[in-house]
């Protein structure tokens, strides 16, 4: 019972916060993002209050305020798509091209500056996603990319995408990369749990300046290194 309860007050949540803020999108970009944080920081106290779901962020001092970089995390629920804006300054996400089509959620995810690509097709924004991350890491605002491409189970581990490797190169900025265990208590299919903790590592940066294959292996052996640490064992 709790568990729908969860639901319905999250998701009642969610849709309020868009009713409200439906003014910011026709107002300058950082009042939709503020409306954005509120959304971090709701998922946060309905785990908390449905779900007694503790969360604990580890290594929050690697968190760059003076120079630029893009943050790679795992992915796991739909948990750190809402959490990330509550801890970095107006994060821009790189979403499947779906996400920004859906009616006012997506004009939200379009507002801020979300990247959208079309997955397992071949197209001319594809193609040039690299050009239009340059133009869009222009600013201070970090941008996130899930190197594992989708939603994982918690005791998957599939091998990163070349793309995180391309955008690093490409870039030349620092990698910040995140971890988060959220699949545990908020899973992409099957059932919410509760009295659980959901860990969230920020690690030191990596600089820019290594080979892209070098990169690649040292970012996924690091990330995955550590999230099978906070992983419970029946998950990792």
């Amino acid at each position: 019972m709790t568990k729908k309860l969860f639901s319905i007050f999250f998701y009642s949540g969610v849709i309020l916060v868009c009713i409200v803020f439906l003014p910011s999108l026709l107002m300058p970009k950082n009042i939709t993002i503020f409306g954005g944080k509120i959304l971090g920081h709701w998922s946060k106290i309905c785990l908390k209050l449905f779900l007694s779901t503790k969360i604990e962020i580890i290594g929050k001092e690697n968190i760059l305020n003076s120079e630029k970089f893009f943050i790679a995390c795992t992915h796991q629920s739909a948990f750190e798509t809402f959490y990330l804006q509550a801890i970095f300054k107006g994060p821009k996400f790189i979403l499947k091209k779906e996400l920004i089509k859906i009616p006012i959620f997506g004009w939200y995810l379009k507002k801020i500056g979300s990247i959208p690509v079309e997955r397992n097709k071949i197209s001319k924004e594809k193609i040039n996603f690299v050009d239009t991350i340059k133009i869009s890491s222009k600013d201070n605002r970090p941008i996130v990319i899930f190197p594992q491409g989708t939603r994982t189970n918690p005791n998957e581990r599939p091998d990163f995408k070349k793309g995180v490797a391309r955008i690093y190169q490409e870039l030349n900025i620092n990698c910040l990369p995140v971890t988060i265990n959220s699949g545990e208590v908020w899973p992409k299919n099957g059932n919410l749990s509760k009295n659980k903790k959901i860990t969230i590592t920020i690690l030191k940066p990596i600089k820019p300046g290594l080979e892209g294959k070098l990169f690649l292996n040292s970012l996924q052996n690091t990330m995955y290194d550590v999230l099978n640490k906070t992983s419970s064992p029946s998950s990792a």
